[in-house]
């Protein structure tokens, strides 16, 4: 991979010695056109204070630190996997300081998302509940697929977590049946079903139906179910690393370096409008 501009993207990692941020700078240092330039964490952190590529048996002079303004003076861009509260505490200081954000933190209610995109009027941020490529084009082919099979068909969101995960259903599984709810020319939040229990009645053909598994190391599984009468179609993706979040964040700060301000999505970054 490398960077559309000659300069090279400096980039602070939220959360960089969690499982998501160790995959971010691992990957960061291996791509061209970017330079690590702050690592941040929780102050109970055992990690504060050291070096955030110390796990990967290398010095970058970059320490982790829980000062918040300190991990983002160097920084053009932040990449932010944490949770909602912490993330907009971030955002707050990114849109003062002009540090453009990558968010791909999960579990935001309506109002939160509201702030995000009154931060993103100051600084520009690149937000998705997924940043996978993979995840991205597969909610392409979910908006066709809905478009073509919009009569005669049950639509179910099958979705699987590791033990870990707080939030459900997923952010990912979530947008699935916003795309799908809009390539409809329905609402979420007026079809969608989130739990059965007892004696339900006949299936609404109108809604769309969501469940969450959660157990074990799995990093993330979802798959789209459209049940019709003589056949049903199946769309997934299925993550073995978090790898691929990893590249999709690089590929979207890449992007932001030709924007100083506004609110994009992971379409935006990969040309799928």
């Amino acid at each position: 991979m490398t960077a559309t501009s000659s300069v090279p993207s400096r980039v602070a990692i939220a959360g960089a010695s969690g499982r998501m941020g160790r995959m971010l700078i691992e990957a960061l240092r291996a791509t061209e056109g970017l330079v690590l330039a702050g690592a941040l964490d929780v102050p109970t952190s055992p990690a504060i204070g050291s070096d955030a590529t110390a796990f990967l048996g290398q010095a970058s002079g970059v320490a982790i630190t829980a000062d918040l303004r300190e991990g983002l003076q160097n920084a053009d861009v932040l990449i932010d996997f944490t949770r909602p509260e912490g993330t907009l505490a971030h955002l707050a200081l990114c849109a003062e300081l002009g540090v453009k954000a990558v968010i791909g933190t999960t579990g935001f209610t309506e109002a939160q998302k509201a702030e995000i995109a009154a931060f993103a009027q100051k600084t520009a941020v690149v937000f998705a509940p997924n940043m996978s490529v993979g995840v991205n084009v597969t909610l392409k082919l979910l908006e066709m697929a809905a478009k073509a099979l919009s009569t005669g068909y049950d639509i179910e969101i099958i979705e699987a977590h590791h033990r870990h995960k707080v939030d459900a259903p997923s952010g990912t599984a979530l947008k699935m049946g916003e795309v799908i709810a809009e390539a409809l020319g329905r609402d979420l939040k007026d079809c969608a079903v989130y739990a059965r229990e007892g004696v339900t009645g006949e299936r609404d053909p109108s809604t769309i139906g969501f469940s969450a598994i959660r157990g074990g190391d799995i990093v993330g599984d979802h798959t789209v179910l459209f049940a019709g009468t003589g056949e049903r179609i199946e769309i997934s993706h299925k993550s073995s690393s978090r790898a691929g979040y990893a590249q999709g964040s690089l590929r979207a700060v890449q992007f932001l370096q030709a924007h100083r301000t506004g609110l994009f999505d992971m379409f935006d970054v990969l040309g799928l409008r």
